[in-house]
C-alpha cells in the first residue's frame, strides 16, 4: 500500500494502524486418521516395566523388518515373556491396543503355528502362549518362512525351466542362470531338510562345535599335504642308485 493511500485509509484515519494478534503456530505432526492407532503404540500406553516394554518395542520393530504386522511383533513378545497363557483382554490391557488389533495380531500368529491356544476350566475365553522350547520356536519360524519364500519360488524356476524345456529354448543365457539359480535352491533345501531331521538334543552340541566344524572338513587336506611332504622328504633323504659304490 503507497503513503497516499495510507493516508486516505479508514484505519489509518481512525487513529493509526492496529497489529494483529499473533496466530498461535500449533507444534507437531499434523492430525491424522490413525492418530488414535498412532498413540496406543506409544510406550506410554503399555503397563509394562522397563526391561519388559523395551523388549515389546524391539520386537515390534523387527518384525516389520521380517515381513510381519509391529503389532503381531509386539504381541508375540508380549506371549513371550508371559509366565501365564493371556486371553485377549489381558493382552489389551497390557498393551494398549485395541481389540480388533488383537485380534486380527493372534490370528496371524496361529497361522504362522507360533502360539498354542489353552483354555481354562470355567473360563470360555481363548488363551494363548508360545512353546517352552526355543528351539521349537526357531525351527517353527525357518520352515514357515521356507514355506512361504524358498518353495514357492523354486517351484517358479522348476516351472520356467520346464517351460524352457518343451519350448526347445536351449541357448539362451539366462536359462543358466535360471538353472544355478534353482540348483542353490535345491541344495540349500535339502540341506535345511536333512538338518530339521537332527533332534534338538543332537543338533546343538552340533552348532556349539564352530570352527571345530572347519577344521573336520580340512582334515583330509591336511593328512593328503602331510602325506605329500613325508614322500619329498624321504626321497631326498634316500641315496642316489647311481653314487652306489658295489665293493
Amino acid at each position: 500500500m503507497s503513503l497516499s493511500a495510507a493516508a486516505t485509509s479508514p484505519v489509518a484515519a481512525a487513529g493509526g494502524w492496529r497489529r494483529r494478534p499473533a496466530r498461535r503456530m500449533l507444534v507437531g505432526p499434523a492430525p491424522c486418521a490413525n492418530s488414535a492407532a498412532l498413540l496406543r503404540t506409544l510406550p506410554t500406553a503399555m503397563k509394562l516395566d522397563p526391561v519388559k516394554q523395551d523388549f515389546v518395542l524391539h520386537f515390534g520393530e523387527m518384525g516389520s523388518r521380517w515381513g510381519i504386522n509391529r503389532t503381531v511383533g509386539q504381541i508375540y513378545a508380549l506371549l513371550f515373556l508371559s509366565e501365564a497363557p493371556l486371553n485377549a483382554d489381558q493382552i489389551c490391557d497390557e498393551l494398549g491396543f485395541s481389540r480388533s488389533n488383537v485380534s486380527m495380531g493372534l490370528k496371524e500368529l496361529q497361522a504362522w503355528n507360533l502360539v498354542r491356544l489353552q483354555h481354562q476350566i470355567g473360563d470360555r475365553r481363548d488363551y494363548f502362549t508360545t512353546p517352552e522350547d526355543l528351539w521349537e520356536i526357531v525351527r517353527t519360524l525357518i520352515d514357515e518362512r521356507k514355506k512361504r519364500e524358498i518353495d514357492p519360488t523354486l517351484s517358479k524356476l522348476r516351472s520356467l525351466l520346464l517351460a524352457a524345456e518343451e519350448s526347445s529354448v536351449e541357448n539362451d543365457p539366462s536359462l543358466k542362470r535360471v538353472q544355478e539359480l534353482k540348483d542353490l535352491f535345491e541344495l540349500l533345501t535339502g540341506w535345511y531338510e536333512d538338518i530339521n531331521q537332527i533332534p534338538t538334543d543332537r543338533l546343538v552340541p552340533l552348532l556349539r562345535l564352530g570352527a571345530a566344524v572347519q577344521r573336520v572338513l580340512m582334515l583330509p587336506e591336511r593328512m593328503t599335504g602331510s602325506l605329500l611332504g613325508r614322500s619329498e622328504g624321504s626321497s631326498k633323504g634316500a641315496p642316489d642308485a647311481e653314487t652306489i659304490d658295489p665293493d
